[in-house]
């Protein structure tokens, strides 16, 4: 391990490296009577008694650490190696050489050698006297860490891959330099520490061919071949959407951001149990987005790499061999990562510490969303939100939801196929006013559905695309015409003929559903009463939200609704007769959402990939009170004069504050006002001034850890400020408090954007 013995307090002995040179005069006064003896009588011409054949009679000198032994090499003016003085004479070989001058010649080698050891020492000396474990008050965890480096060091290679050798110098130089818990070492030479030039900004240009985006994705994986289907199918309309954007923004310049896309649930580590469900019926879901996400950033122009392995991620990150403890210590090579739950247990495991550092460059692809309670880890295992998927301290904005019923999070979505009018006259001259498509491809959603399917087969054809390998599924009833599994276009086909798209209440939130609305069907799904939660159903159980859901596509029934959309008691026979009635009477156009079209996508995507950098979560006020009231509301805005306006996105014109009821969450309360609850304004709400301008009488505002804070108690005239800006939420409700809500508008056709966002 080197030369360490100064380090190690509490362990006697002489140091090897004394020895050392105490052994060299020893030598060399047994050399010199040896050779006065005439003892140059050797065997072979060029024998010297330092020459070494054989094992080495200089074993102690070979205890010197590799280092050293290189420093002292370097020693040397003209260039020449210790062992090449030791064994070669410093005179003319040419001549004769006398008795006395060769004597003479050794003995000053002997004695220059010996004070440059004697040097190189006092350097080490000087050097390692200052390893002992600072007890530095700003580095608090200095000693702890040491003594865990002392004890597991071995326990991964990237340590030796670092420089630890076991030596406490080369802890302290690891966690110093490396890492970021001792302070630094005043003996390093810092200066030696690379400078990383920032990578040039390139404009992005928009694509309108996807032929190297389908290389990246790659072969092997049935669900590669799904989400590669998908892409060629979609081509021409996201080119067309470029188009259209493009002419929009009128080619402002847009930075090109080179992303990383790291698709975890599709690793072999994590069991990989979507492509196994590819061509059995299995929920899709997860691998529309995710192939909608790869198009929209590869057509918004970006520098894209596509990880489906540990080992392609590991690669792309520049993690060091071994077992992940080690954090990255170059600059990261990417501005944002896209990735899932799975991804990111993996990128904590090999990217250790960096993690922390980079964590504002990554985003969470997340379908059901994380709310703040269960996101901040402190909090949720104290006030028992705690989950197996929540807990990460990441900015709420960072999750990115496959609908917008978590305004928490950030709204992604997907895009369902838009019809062009050939196609939209072909459906209106087609469709079957008597025909019905189950939304179920698994079996075991079709059971215990009999009363009420009976009763839709009074009135129309139903048929099914339930996955089947060679019997027929007993669950699915004789009447039921069933297709089996389905490719994409051929179910397209089928709904393009169908009236009614009917849901049994499983699988939540999926795309089909938007798909089938596309395509000129009516959706008709169950209300659940209760609603379903994390609290009452096991399906949610253990996911990172309390979210209310209220049927089986709440986005659906709130953002669509009638005539497009029915949501009914499947349980009330009166009540779901009476809906299919009023079904056979209605006559719908095929209808998409914006959001849900290629060009609303990638307007959104382009809007946070422009936008959303940094997370800014405090805003120290600017007395005086920064609000006005607006005229006829008891809703507050910015003042559009207040000249310490600070940047922000979305803009502070946007800005709607108002106070919810007792019991009621900010979502709601944007909502009763027709707005929506924007969490990235909390910052600039949680302040005395926004109780005064709302006319709250407090007897005194306090800073407290609390999901649903700032809010005020009436009864008790209490106010309080959120302490801790992780947990500003638009979620959560508590019977005693108003909360104060920071709404705002939005864009028709995509609530993910105020009217000023773009």
């Amino acid at each position: 391990a080197g030369m360490s013995c100064s380090l190690s307090p509490g362990r006697p002995g002489p140091c090897p490296c004394r020895i050392f040179v105490a052994g060299i005069g020893f030598f060399s006064l047994c050399f010199l009577m040896t050779s006065l003896g005439g003892q140059f009588s050797a065997k072979r011409p060029g024998d010297t008694p330092f020459t070494m054949r054989g094992p080495s009679k200089w074993g102690i000198f070979l205890r010197i650490s590799p280092t050293e032994h290189r420093n002292i090499s370097q020693i040397d003016c003209d260039g020449n190696h210790l062992v090449e003085l030791m064994n070669g004479p410093v005179v003319d070989r040419g001549g004769p050489i006398g008795l006395v001058e060769r004597i003479q010649a050794i003995a000053q080698n002997l004695s220059d050698m010996a004070v440059r050891v004697e040097q190189i020492l006092q350097l080490k000396d000087g050097a390692t006297g200052q390893c002992e474990v600072p007890k530095d008050p700003h580095y608090p965890d200095c000693p702890s860490k040491v003594d865990w480096m002392r004890a597991r060091w071995t326990s991964d290679p990237c340590y030796a891959f670092y420089g630890v050798d076991g030596s406490d110098c080369s802890f302290l130089i690891y966690l110093s330099e490396v890492e970021w818990f001792c302070p630094p070492l005043t003996w390093r030479n810092q200066t030696t520490t690379p400078t990383h030039i920032p990578f040039p900004k390139r404009q992005a240009a928009f694509r309108s061919d996807i032929g190297a985006l389908l290389e990246q994705v790659g072969t092997g994986k049935e669900s590669l071949s799904f989400m590669k289907r998908r892409m060629r199918r979609l081509a021409a309309q996201w080119a067309s959407a470029a188009r259209r954007l493009n002419d929009r923004l009128r080619s402002q310049w847009r930075e090109q951001k080179r992303i990383l896309v790291h698709v975890g649930f599709l690793t072999e580590e994590s069991g990989d149990v979507f492509s196994p469900k590819v061509l059995k019926g299995g929920p899709l879901g997860e691998m529309v987005q995710w192939a909608d996400i790869l198009t929209a950033l590869h057509v918004l122009g970006h520098n894209l790499k596509i990880s489906v392995s540990l080992k392609e991620l590991q690669g792309f990150l520049g993690v060091p061999p071994g077992r992940g403890s080690c954090p990255l210590t170059g600059p990261l090579p990417f501005d944002l990562i896209y990735t899932d739950y799975h991804g990111l247990q993996q990128m904590r495991q090999h990217m250790g510490l960096s993690l922390r550092k980079h964590k504002c460059h990554i985003r969470v692809i997340d379908t059901f969303g994380t709310e703040p309670a269960y996101n901040h880890e402190d909090y949720a295992t104290l006030h028992g939100y705690r989950t197996n998927w929540g807990y990460w301290n990441l900015n709420c904005r960072q999750y990115m939801t496959m609908f917008p019923h978590t305004p928490d999070n950030s709204f992604m979505g997907f895009v369902a196929e838009e019809l062009n009018d050939t196609e939209r006259l072909s459906i209106q001259r087609n469709k079957v006013d008597s025909m019905a498509v189950v939304y179920g491809k698994e079996a075991s959603m079709w059971k215990g559905k009999e009363r009420f399917l009976a009763i839709l087969h009074r009135y129309m054809d139903i048929h099914g695309t339930v996955y089947y390998e060679t019997q027929r599924p007993p669950e699915v009833p004789a009447f039921v015409k069933n297709h089996g599994l389905l490719p994409q276009q051929e179910l397209q086909q089928l709904l393009r003929k169908a009236k009614l798209f009917i849901g049994f209440g499983f699988p939540y939130e999926g795309p089909a559903p938007l798909e089938a609305i596309a395509n000129g069907c009516i959706f008709l799904q169950p209300k659940f009463k209760p609603s379903h939660s994390s609290l009452n159903h096991e399906f949610f159980r253990g996911k990172p939200t309390s979210r209310q859901v209220s049927s089986q596509h709440p986005y659906a029934e709130q953002y669509i609704g009638r005539p497009h959309v029915i949501t009914v008691d499947f349980n009330n026979s009166q009540e779901f007769e009476s809906a299919i009635q009023d079904i056979m009477k209605t006559k719908v156009e095929p209808y998409l959402p914006y959001e849900y079209t290629c060009e609303g996508m990638l307007e959104r995507v382009h809007a946070y990939i422009q936008n959303q950098v940094g997370f800014s979560s405090s805003w120290p006020g600017s007395p005086p009170n920064p609000f006005v009231l607006l005229p006829n509301s008891s809703a507050l805005a910015w003042a559009s004069n207040n000249i310490s306006t600070p940047p922000s996105w979305p803009p502070l014109s946007a800005l709607r504050l108002l106070a919810s009821l007792e019991g009621q969450s900010c979502i709601d309360a944007c909502q009763s006002a027709g707005l929506i609850c924007e969490p990235a304004f909390y910052r600039f709400i949680n302040i005395k001034e926004a109780f005064s301008g709302l006319e709250v009488q407090c007897d005194g505002v306090e800073a407290e850890i609390n999901h649903i804070f700032p809010a005020f108690s009436v009864e008790s005239s209490e106010c309080g400020l959120q302490k801790d800006p992780l947990l500003f939420s638009c979620a959560g409700a508590n019977n005693k408090y108003h909360r104060l809500c920071p709404c705002r508008d939005y864009r028709k056709g995509q609530v993910a954007l105020c009217r000023d966002c773009l």
